[in-house]
């Protein structure tokens, strides 16, 4: 069963939350690609821009940063030069500034040091399935697919066990800061100019900010050395050491990103289950599957819908001309779903291989610092739960974010039989 079928039916807005609070159009999309893959954008809320909608553009432009810079946002929200830099994470700079940044933070979350928390990772899977599946029918987002990454962030950057579901709730609603079900500040539907110096423009960000400095005074006080969050403020080899900004932001990253994307793709993973009940046998069978599975279910997922680009120059594409100034979106969505790319890319394919998805950014200098964390975090639940599963079907509808930022579900009900 293919989960869905392009039309040429409507035409979707593609800056409107709304519309992807049904999913991400994926028949706009198809017909993007097809037609203009260099579309220019019309945004009522502020500046236009250019939508990049096929997978080999997309990795062409990833990489040239000399051109497409991200050091004036990441979204496709405005924002002045002040709250950009009262904002910004590492996530918002360019090279060099980024790579040094990103070499003080790799060693804590490098494909060996992820390794090490493998035996924790099932450990949490063992408690959170059993407690889980002897439900029968429940929602599994909120019981499987967000408890996995809440509990693993308290475990990687040593948190009290007991802050976590605060941590996560204002997690949430830093980076779904346009759903009402998770924010009283949604962006779009109110003045949130108060808070405008704050991460993602949020009341959370501000509570998020005294937590991190309350917790390091707390964690120096106490001689406590563990953990990412002390691995992250020692001193790169040429003495350089991240700011007390640069810090807090960081920590309300990892809080808000490092939790939900792991979580929408695992929820993503668990839908696919659903729509596709050979994939469970798969599983069960075990052996190379593992090495394939994670990165297509995270394909399928696609966390992240678009990151946000400038031109610092002028560039030619498809015809176009994209001037300095420009704001350009890469739709990551779109680039997962590239025909030309992916043999029949709407179908779950478990043994796909090679995999050149863009859920991580791959192939550029932002590629996610996380990506190993989510791999595991991934391939270590599904082997859990093939264990103890004999089907597992829909019980109602499935809800997806009202964001055209982060794609998930965030409600996913269903029906568990065991094995």
């Amino acid at each position: 069963m293919t989960l869905w079928t392009p039309t040429d039916d409507g035409f979707a807005d593609l800056t409107s939350h709304d519309t992807f609070a049904g999913g991400a159009p994926h028949n706009t999309f198809a017909r993007l690609r097809r037609d203009d893959p260099l579309h220019w954008t019309e945004y009522k809320d502020g500046q236009d821009f250019w939508s990049v909608t096929r997978h080999a553009d997309i990795a062409e432009m990833n990489k040239n940063t000399a051109v497409f810079s991200s050091a004036r946002g990441i979204r496709m929200e405005d924002q002045s030069y002040e709250e950009y830099l009262a904002r910004r994470t590492f996530q918002e700079t360019d090279p060099p500034e980024h790579s040094q940044t990103r070499m003080l933070l790799m060693r804590a979350f490098s494909r060996p040091v992820m390794a090490q928390y493998e035996n924790d990772i099932r450990q949490l899977c063992d408690e959170i399935l059993d407690a889980a599946l002897e439900k029968g029918t429940f929602d599994a987002t909120r019981e499987i697919a967000r408890q996995l990454p809440m509990r693993m962030l308290g475990r990687v950057m040593g948190l009290p066990e007991a802050d976590l579901p605060w941590l996560v709730e204002k997690g949430d609603a830093l980076i779904a800061n346009t759903d009402p079900d998770f924010t009283s500040h949604v962006l779009d539907k109110m003045d949130t100019d108060e808070f405008r110096m704050m991460p993602f423009n949020s009341p959370a960000g501000a509570e998020l900010y005294a937590y991190a400095k309350e917790l390091m005074a707390a964690k120096a006080a106490s001689g406590d050395t563990e953990g990412v969050l002390h691995m992250v403020r020692q001193p790169a080899k040429d003495g350089s050491t991240i700011t007390e900004t640069e810090f807090r932001n960081f920590f309300c990253l990892l809080v808000a990103a490092g939790n939900d994307t792991t979580r929408y793709s695992i929820a993503a993973g668990l839908q696919a289950l659903c729509h596709q009940p050979e994939l469970l046998g798969q599983m069960q069978q075990g052996g190379d599957i593992w090495d394939t599975a994670p990165d297509e279910i995270i394909r399928w997922a696609t966390p992240a819908l678009y990151f946000r680009r400038t031109a610092l120059a002028d560039y030619e594409m498809h015809g176009k001309t994209i001037r300095a100034g420009d704001k350009v979106l890469y739709w990551f969505s779109s680039a997962n779903r590239d025909d030309s790319v992916f043999d029949d890319p709407f179908r779950v394919d478990l043994f796909r291989s090679p995999n050149r998805h863009m859920s991580f950014g791959q192939g550029g200098p932002h590629v996610c610092l996380g990506m190993w964390l989510a791999r595991l975090e991934v391939r270590v639940l599904f082997q859990e739960l093939a264990k103890r599963l004999k089907s597992i079907e829909p019980a109602g509808p499935h809800k997806f974010l009202r964001s055209n930022f982060v794609g998930g579900i965030k409600e996913l009900p269903v029906t568990v039989t065991l094995a």
